[in-house]
């Protein structure tokens, strides 16, 4: 029996005992992962053994959940040699959405990765053919930018938030920014800074900005540059959380543990130089939000030079903001 099936028999165990029922959610791929230290092409497995048996099914937004007590339960089987396995039939297609497509595509890629992310593996969730997910959306490329585009949506600026002097304005729109990275760990890579791609749903973010030290006096060009370096500086941070969450899911060690584990190797790597060797002992406590908040503040205390001393602001809000102390 390969360890895929030996981990759905567990949770069909779960399942049968009445512990996990109807409605309630299953592991996730990357809990399998960490809770039995398999690969995620194994969580993978798992979760569509558990489907193509009909314990559990796919709730965009939600998650796998625990099929309803009356949904048909076939035993496990494997087909005999030379027996043709006969394909699941496909559920209706009728209620396929281009929105249902995208939010279980967000839902993948949020609990498993990006890499996770097929549009076969899709199709699977919404039990749907795959070929009819390109009806609404062109291919995994174009499915990514929807996505992108879904969890930009709810993101907003307010009309009090446009009286904010420009540093608390950027310090705003940063900390929105890594709010949805932290959210959406997949974000971050999927996002480009050399190619950007058409997302009209983060354009917000990049008008605040530019308006902001536009209104301060800057030149267009070195207010777009102070975009970019703000946008670069969260985007690079962020790229930390989906590389942690992909380790962590291989290893079924957070941070801190496998920090512990390698402190051995790490003294007699530094035991040459003092500095790094008294780091290491004392220790550091890392935390990721810490660095974040601690480079943006760094980070705005360069552009504060760029600001024309004595400009006066223009735009929204401007003699609310001409008229206050200047951040």
């Amino acid at each position: 029996m390969d360890r895929y099936e030996q981990i759905a028999g567990e949770l069909r165990q779960h399942i049968e005992r009445g512990e996990l029922r109807p409605g309630d959610r299953v592991p996730s791929t990357r809990e399998i992962t960490r809770r039995w230290n398999v690969a995620m092409a194994t969580a993978t497995k798992v979760l569509a053994e558990l489907r193509g048996q009909g314990l559990v099914r796919a709730v965009p937004g939600v998650g796998t959940v625990v099929a309803d007590a009356d949904a048909p339960v076939r035993p496990p089987s494997r087909p005999a040699a030379g027996e043709r396995q006969i394909p699941r039939r496909p559920a209706a297609e009728g209620g396929l959405t281009t929105d249902r497509i995208v939010a279980a595509a967000v839902e993948i890629a949020d609990a498993e990765g990006l890499e996770a992310l097929s549009m076969r593996r899709v199709a699977a969730e919404l039990d749907a053919a795959t070929m009819s997910l390109y009806r609404h959306v062109p291919d995994k490329d174009g499915l990514v930018t929807l996505m992108m585009e879904q969890v930009f949506a709810p993101v907003a600026f307010s009309d009090a938030d446009a009286e904010l002097p420009w540093r608390p304005r950027l310090e705003l729109a940063a900390r929105l920014m890594w709010d949805l990275f932290r959210a959406h760990p997949w974000l971050a890579s999927a996002l480009s800074l050399t190619r950007p791609q058409p997302i009209g749903n983060a354009l917000p973010f990049g008008e605040w900005m530019l308006s902001t030290m536009v209104a301060e006096g800057l030149d267009l060009p070195t207010a777009f540059t102070v975009y970019l370096s703000l946008f670069n500086y969260v985007r690079g941070t962020a790229l930390n959380l989906e590389m942690e969450a992909a380790a962590e899911a291989a290893t079924g060690q957070d941070a801190e543990a496998w920090m512990a584990q390698q402190e051995a190797l790490f003294l007699d790597l530094v035991a040459a130089y003092p500095t790094f060797l008294r780091l290491t002992r004392e220790g550091y406590d890392f935390d990721l939000d810490q660095l974040f908040e601690f480079g943006l503040q760094r980070l705005l205390d360069g552009f504060a030079v760029l600001v024309p001393p004595g400009a006066v602001p223009t735009g929204p809000g401007a003699a609310q903001r001409s008229s206050s102390p200047r951040s």
